[in-house]
Formats: structure tokens, sequence, C-alpha cells
């Protein structure tokens, strides 16, 4: 598959004023250039350099400068900090503190397009630091550029992650470099052109990905799913000429007393069907895919870092075409579940190919149960396009709200009142799939908690928003794919218990 990540290559103590690099990274809050305490005479030279030029450390904010004497490195990246606190007091201060890494290493990497090799020494004391620093750097490094024609050397070269000495801060590293590709799998598969990414071509992939880890990949095709009475993908997907898929994806290490269920929105482009959408911004909707990509891409970061944890993906995947075989408003579909779903809006299709797969995930009884899915314009409205809204039971929506703080991802827990499910009320069968408004996000997550048991530990994470970066690029945060929720669910499946 199309592959332009580029993560942190190494991870090494040498001390920054002796690394050999193209370019040596290091941070500066407050005036102050950190990192250097035992090169006093090092950081003097650099705080010069800093104050000659004006940077103050404003959290973002990169200058490149030439080496002053004293350091092997060509020149010097100096990265803002902001107002950084390097022994931070308490979990919620040390996740913000992770955070303020995560971006700056990322920043500072979105600023060295084609430089041959990178030394990034940001203030990362602690393992959880070091881990924070080469994520950054990993979704900071990656650049999409598999369809340019001559654009190859934009991509940064070998980085090095400097930190303390210790098996402790090596293995930290390399976690956070297993959470980066992961997550710059899933913006590879987000930002693929659905011509070439649709139901058949992605099931493909993950199987190919799949087979590298000897996970078990099983792909339901257009028979299997008529057969198997999966009327909410089959309805959606039939007007396309490319039919639906269903990916079911497992890892089962020994010993695993546990099961995390991973189900994930796979639009793989959605005009709405014959409730087309408007033209506008359509080419976004390549994006509608998201979900699936981050729970597929999270479960083999969850098997690479051999988490002894059972842990299931679902993808449920379809193209909402409005061709001549479309479903109609006013079809009723026959449901995975046994209930009736009357189509009123073909452009409400993501939470029918949920429902269906929420259906297969749910009756296997897992401990925890998420989906993920770039499921309503609400979200947008409510949340913006950076914080993610996370529905469903408060226990496991607790654990995700949780784990989205520690891995750096905005998640925000909010409700699912009683009143939105009387909105979906139909007189021809037991649900329609278009609910009330203004509260859209809400509703979506009382359609779905339909199609769960009643005791089910499940959270729904709509990531309609922050899925897919249409404005300018900040900290690890690039221009189209983001890769939201990889973070946070690989986080959970640590937590599960």
């Amino acid at each position: 598959m199309p592959s332009s990540a580029s993560t942190p290559t190494g991870y090494a103590s040498t001390s920054p004023v002796k690394a050999t690099a193209s370019v040596l990274v290091l941070g500066v809050s407050e005036g102050k250039v950190l990192g250097l305490d035992t090169a006093k005479a090092a950081r003097a030279a650099l705080d010069d350099v800093a104050d000659a030029i004006g940077f103050t450390g404003k959290a973002g904010s990169t200058a490149r400068v030439g080496a002053p004497k004293g350091f092997s490195a060509k020149s010097i990246l100096l990265v803002g900090l902001g107002s950084f606190d390097p022994t931070p007091h308490g979990t919620e201060e040390a996740a913000q503190t992770h955070e303020v890494l995560r971006r700056a290493a990322g920043s500072a990497l979105r600023a060295l397009d084609g430089v041959d090799t990178i030394a990034v020494a940001l203030p990362a004391t602690s393992a959880e630091a070091v881990e924070a620093v080469t994520v950054g750097a990993g979704l900071g490094a990656y650049r999409f550029v598999e369809y340019r024609s001559q654009d190859e050397d934009t991509v940064p070269g070998a980085v090095t992650v400097l930190g303390p000495k210790g098996k402790a801060h090596s293995k930290a590293h390399a976690t956070g470099a297993v959470i980066a590709s992961a997550t710059n799998r899933a913006r590879d598969l987000v930002n693929t052109p659905p011509l070439d990414l649709y139901p058949e071509s992605f099931a493909q992939r993950v199987k190919e990905q799949g087979k590298e880890r000897r996970l078990k990949v099983t792909v339901l095709g257009e028979k299997e799913l008529q057969s198997g009475g999966y009327g909410g993908i089959i309805g959606v997907g039939q007007g396309s000429t490319r039919g639906p898929r269903l990916v079911k994806v497992e890892y089962s290490p020994k010993g695993a007393d546990r099961h995390v269920s991973l189900v994930g929105k796979g639009i793989t482009f959605d005009s709405g069907g014959i409730s087309l959408k408007p033209a506008a911004s359509m080419e976004d909707m390549k994006s509608d895919m998201a979900g699936a990509a981050a729970v597929v891409q999270s479960l083999f970061a969850i098997a690479d870092l051999g988490l002894p944890v059972r842990a299931t993906a679902w993808l449920p995947l379809a193209e909402n075409m409005p061709g001549s075989s479309a479903q109609r408003p006013s079809d009723v579909l026959h449901m995975r579940s046994g209930k009736t779903v009357e189509v009123t809006n073909t452009d409400a299709e993501g939470r029918l190919v949920l429902a269906d797969a929420l259906a297969d995930a749910d009756a296997e009884n897992p401990d925890l149960l998420i989906d993920v899915a770039t499921l309503t314009g609400a979200q947008v409205v409510a949340l913006g396009n950076r914080t993610s809204g996370v529905m469903g039971a408060e226990t496991a929506r607790s654990l995700v709200t949780a784990s989205a703080t520690e891995a750096g991802e905005e998640m925000w827990a909010m409700p699912i009142p009683e009143e939105m499910l009387s909105g979906f009320d139909s007189n021809a069968a037991d649900l329609k799939n278009s609910g009330p408004r203004p509260g859209g996000m809400l509703a979506a997550g009382a359609f779905l908690r339909e199609f769960v048991s009643d005791d089910a530990n499940w959270a729904h994470i709509d990531i309609a928003g922050p899925s897919f970066n249409t404005g300018s690029a900040f900290g690890y945060t690039q221009v189209a794919a983001t890769g939201a929720a990889v973070r946070t669910l690989i986080q959970a499946a640590k937590q599960v218990n």
C-alpha cells in the first residue's frame, strides 16, 4: 500500500553537543535553551544566539541557526516549548508535559524537509517523556508523497532521539516508534484516493498486513453478507459497482484473559447516496473510513507491542454511491441483529454499517467494546475540529477519555439523553436511520446503542472533525489525515481489566 511514513530510526544517549547530525533539535522555554545542563558553555552560547534573533520559545515556533562552537551538529533547530515544566507533579501535569514534548518534536520534524540526519534532544528525562518525543517526531516526520512525481526530497531522513541511558528509556523509544508507525499507517489509508482504496482493496491490504503479523483475518464478501443478514452493510454498499466487505482481524496471545473489541466505520467514499451531498468539499469524503483505519492499525500496534490482551477489529467496508441499484429513502433493511431499519436519509449510512458490525462484536461478549467513526457533522458543531466526542456506558466512556488524556488526544465525554431515541420512531420498521436535531451526535449514539446489549461495556467515539485536518498543520498534526484515535485505542488496550 502507499506509505510515506517516516519514524525515528534509532535511540541514543549521546550528549547533544556531540551528536553528529545535519540538524540538532533543542527546546527553548521562556528564552532559555533546555537539555544542555552538562554543557554550560555551549548552552550560554546558544542562549545568546536565541536572544540575538528574538527567539523566546513560543510553543510550536521554530528557528534554524548555525551551530555555535562546541557543537558537532552542522546546524541547530530551536523549537518552542512555551512555559515548560520538566518535572511535573501528578498524572494530569505529566500528561500535559508529555503532550508539549510531542507537539514540539512534531513541529520540529515538520520544519526539516529533506534533511539527511536529525538528532532530537528535547528535555525528556523519564521513559514516558522519551516515548512522547518519539511519537511526536514520528508523526511530524510523516509526508504523504506516494502520488507526487518529484517530491521525494521533502521526506526527512534518519531520525535519532537522544535521551537518558537505560533499558527503560530505550524500550520507551521502541514503544513510541510502534505507536507512531501505526498512526502513520492509518494516515496512509485515509490519504489514499478512493480510486485505489475501496472495500476489496482495503480488505486486501489488511490481509497482507495481518499475514505479516501471523494474525487471523476473515473477509466476508457480498454473498456471505447477503446470506448472513447484514442488511446495513449490503444496503449502503449496493449503489456502488465495488461491493462491500466485512473484515475481522483477531489477535489472541496465549494466556490473555481480557478481550477488547474495536469496530471502525469504513465508508471508503461517501457521496451521500441518493441523498446526495453538496459538491463543496466532497473530496474530503475519502476520509469517511478513518474509523476503520484507526481500529485496524491500533490492533496491529497492540500485536506489535505484544500486549497481553485479546483484541479483535471489525471493519464494515462500503462505498456509498448513488448508482441505479442504490438503496432508496423508504427502503427497510433487515439488520444483522434482527432489527429492521427504515432508511429515511441515505447519507446517514455510517450508523447502518456500524450497527451490523457492532451486533457481531457484541455477540462475543468482550470486556471492552469501542466503535470509532467519522459519524456526524454535529460532532464538529458541538466540539470543533480537534476534540472527539465519547458516548456510551459510563465505565467504558471514562476509560476512553482517561486513555485519551494519557495519549495526548483531545476527547470529551458526552451523554446519550433518553429522549433522543424517540426521534428514531418509524411507522414502517423498528427504527428509522435519521434522527432528531439539534443534538445529532448524541442521537447517533442513541441509535448505535440499540445494537449492543444493555450490559455491554461499550463506548462510541465520533472523530468526524479530528480525523481529517482541512486547515493548516500544527504540532505533529499534518494537513489531511491525522490518525485520530489510534493512540487512545492502544492506551485503552493497556488499561482494560
